[in-house]
């Protein structure tokens, strides 16, 4: 059964540089709690790495995470939230 203080979302995310990677891992790794999971695809032919990760958090906090990512510089995220319950 679900907590109904936290949702479940997708953060998007593509990463156009090597050099984000470091910032990456370790701003997922303070939220690690909140992971269900996390899956990454190489893209070569357009030199980004696509990641999606799964939480289950409070709004604010998949919020937050997100907009960390984002300023991260080469990283860029986007959120879908879960209407089920």
């Amino acid at each position: 059964m679900s907590n109904p203080s936290t949702q479940v979302a997708v953060i998007a995310i593509i990463v156009k540089s090597y050099d984000a990677v470091d910032a990456l891992n370790a701003l997922l790794h303070e939220y690690s709690a909140y992971i269900i999971g996390r899956m990454g695809l190489p893209y070569p032919s357009r030199r980004i790495n696509i990641i999606s990760v799964a939480l289950d958090a409070p709004e604010a906090v998949i919020s937050a995470l997100a907009e960390r990512l984002d300023a991260i510089n080469h990283v860029r995220a986007s959120v879908a939230y879960s209407d089920a319950e």
